[in-house]
C-alpha cells in the first residue's frame, strides 16, 4: 500500500496519486490486452493506492476501460467509491474550425465512454500552431466547463510559447502533460519557470523511457530496430540516439544503479523520483501495461527514499555530456509538429 507521501493536492477538488497509470499501453501498439483481466488488474492497482489513471480519446479502449472499471466499482463497492478514482482523458482533435458543437459533440462521446457526468480533468492537444482555432476550441471547453461537463482544463505537448498565448488569452490551464526524463529534460529549459509564474502544474509522460531506464537494459548491446517490440521503444530509442547513444546510456545507467543500490530501490526508481522533485511536477505517468505485466510493489518503492545533493551530483555528471534536445528537437511537443 503506498504512503501518504505518494498524494498530491492537484486542485482544490483533485486529490491524486503522484504515479498515474498511463493508459497508452492499451492503445494497440504494446501487445494484445485482455478486456477481463485488464479491467480486475485497474482494481488492484486502485486497491495498491494508485486511483489516478491517465487516458485519452484515441488510446484504443482505454476510455471504455474507464467506464467498465467504473460501473463495477459502483456495483460492488457503491456510488459513494467512485469518487476515489480519478480519470484524466484528452482530446486530440484535427485542426479545423472549432465550433460549440464539434467541441460539445467529441466531449460528450468521452463522458459516455467513460460512465461520467463531468470529466476531472480535460488534457486537450493540437496539431498544428499555424491554425489558431486552438484557441476557440478551448473558449467552447471553457463554457462546457461552467455548463458543468468538465472540472479542470489542461494540455498535453503544447510548447511555451503557446501556452503563454493561451494563458494570455485568460484561458485557465492548470497543467500541461510534456515528455520529461532524465534523457529528455527541455521543460527545465523554460516551461517550468512560465509554469512557476501561473501555478500550472507538469505531468511528465515518458519519465522510462519506454523502460530502457531499467535493470533490463544495463550492459546490455545496443538492440537492433527489429528487437524493440513496442512503439514506446523504438520512440525512445530515437531520444536516446539523439540525446547521446548508447555508450552514454550506459554510463547513465551504471549511475543509476549505483545510487537505486545505495538506497535500497530500482533504476527505474531513481528515473521516477528524479522526475518527481523537479519542479512544478505534481505527478509521472508510469505505463501500466494491463493483463500483460505490472509494477505495482515496486513501484511504491519511489516513495521511500528522496535524492540527496551527491545523488543528483552524479546524474548530472552524465546528463550534461548529452546533446541539448531543446536546440536539436525544439520545446516541450515539437517532435509532433
Amino acid at each position: 500500500m503506498l504512503t501518504s507521501s505518494s498524494r498530491f493536492q492537484f486542485t482544490e477538488d483533485l486529490n491524486i496519486c503522484r504515479i498515474l497509470n498511463g493508459m497508452w499501453q492499451v492503445s494497440g501498439y504494446h501487445g494484445r490486452i485482455d478486456p477481463r483481466v485488464a479491467i480486475e488488474t485497474m482494481f488492484q492497482y486502485h486497491d495498491a493506492g494508485y486511483t489516478t489513471w491517465d487516458l485519452a480519446d484515441h488510446y484504443g479502449p482505454a476510455e471504455d476501460f474507464i467506464g467498465e472499471f467504473r460501473r463495477q466499482m459502483a456495483n460492488s463497492r457503491g456510488q459513494e467509491a467512485l469518487a476515489t478514482i480519478q480519470a484524466f482523458t484528452k482530446w486530440v482533435p484535427r485542426p479545423q474550425k472549432m465550433t460549440r458543437n464539434i467541441v460539445e459533440k467529441n466531449i460528450d462521446i468521452s463522458l459516455k465512454r467513460m460512465n461520467v457526468d463531468c470529466l476531472d480533468l480535460l488534457q486537450f492537444h493540437w496539431w498544428d500552431y499555424r491554425d489558431d482555432n486552438y484557441l476557440e476550441a478551448l473558449q467552447q471547453m471553457t463554457i462546457l466547463q461552467s455548463e458543468g461537463k468538465i472540472k479542470h482544463l489542461a494540455l498535453t505537448n503544447f510548447d511555451t510559447e503557446h501556452l503563454r498565448i493561451i494563458v494570455e488569452n485568460g484561458i485557465k490551464i492548470v497543467s500541461n502533460q510534456v515528455q520529461f526524463s532524465l534523457v529528455d529534460r527541455r521543460p527545465l529549459v523554460a516551461m517550468v519557470d512560465l509554469c512557476k509564474t501561473h501555478d500550472i502544474k507538469l505531468l511528465p509522460y515518458g519519465v522510462l523511457c519506454g523502460g530502457f531506464l531499467s535493470e533490463q537494459y544495463l550492459g546490455k548491446p545496443e538492440p537492433m530496430a527489429m528487437m524493440l517490440k513496442t512503439v514506446s521503444l523504438k520512440k525512445y530509442k530515437n531520444m536516446i540516439d539523439a540525446w547521446g547513444g548508447w555508450k552514454l546510456f550506459q554510463e547513465l545507467l551504471t549511475v543509476l544503479k549505483s545510487i537505486g543500490d545505495r538506497h535500497g530501490v530500482t533504476i527505474s526508481n531513481v528515473a521516477v523520483r528524479y522526475i518527481l522533485e523537479q519542479p512544478t511536477v505534481a505527478g509521472a505517468m508510469v505505463g501500466a501495461r494491463l493483463s500483460i505485466s505490472q509494477h505495482i510493489d515496486e513501484n511504491a518503492k519511489v516513495f521511500d527514499f528522496s535524492l540527496d545533493e551527491s545523488d543528483r551530483q552524479q546524474i548530472h555528471q552524465v546528463t550534461n555530456r548529452g546533446q541539448n534536445l531543446f536546440e536539436i528537437i525544439g520545446d516541450c511537443g515539437d517532435e509532433y509538429r
